[in-house]
């Protein structure tokens, strides 16, 4: 087993910027004023799971049940469609109970580990060792806890008004790649300007 550290930090960094936990601040603070309660460790537990499941048998598995990955990230596409038209049109999409609701979905799936995280997890055991995977995702895991930990902080930083003025914001930037990553697995195009 040789583990290159700056394997481990490119790995690291690939899978921060696509799992963009910081980007999804708004998000989370939404989720937990509808659910109360978003639970940072059972929520970056689960994500963990479903990526560590998905490197280890994610193609295996989809085959299973005869999904590729392109289907698999279709779906994801759309649940990730329906969060951002929450954030920009204020209505309310996903339903929780409040008793018991952790905002595990759409948070730990597809948010955190949404389908464009599990497919670079499969792409990045073509050049990278397993070891240095692991290590880069666990660290990107100690991210996701700690700013899932942070709300009450951001919330306070940020102010009511704030807080509303991100929430279009990034709604719009989940509706656009919720799009982008609809549009390159159906291999749909969009003419270009002036086209």
């Amino acid at each position: 087993m040789n583990i290159q550290l700056v394997d481990v930090i490119t790995t690291f960094m690939v899978l921060f910027a696509v799992i963009d936990i910081t980007g999804s601040i708004p998000i989370i603070i939404n989720l937990k004023q509808k659910s109360g309660n978003i639970q940072p460790a059972k929520v970056t537990a689960v994500a963990f799971g479903f990526m560590l499941l998905f490197l280890f048998m994610g193609e295996p598995l989809l085959n299973l049940f005869s999904v590729d990955l392109s289907s698999f990230a279709i779906a994801g596409s759309l649940v990730l469609f329906f969060l951002g038209l929450e954030l920009v049109l204020g209505i309310e999409i996903f339903k929780f109970d409040l008793s018991k609701s952790s905002a595990i979905v759409p948070l730990s799936f597809p948010l955190i580990a949404g389908a464009g995280s599990m497919t670079t997890l499969i792409s990045l055991k073509s050049e990278y060792d397993l070891m240095e995977i692991l290590i880069a995702l666990l660290l990107n895991m100690v991210v996701v806890y700690s700013v899932l930990k942070s709300t009450r902080f951001f919330e306070r930083i940020l102010g009511a008004v704030g807080i509303q003025v991100l929430k279009k914001f990034f709604g719009i930037i989940l509706l656009a790649v919720a799009i982008r990553l609809f549009l390159s697995n159906t291999g749909i195009q969009i003419p270009a300007n002036g086209a």
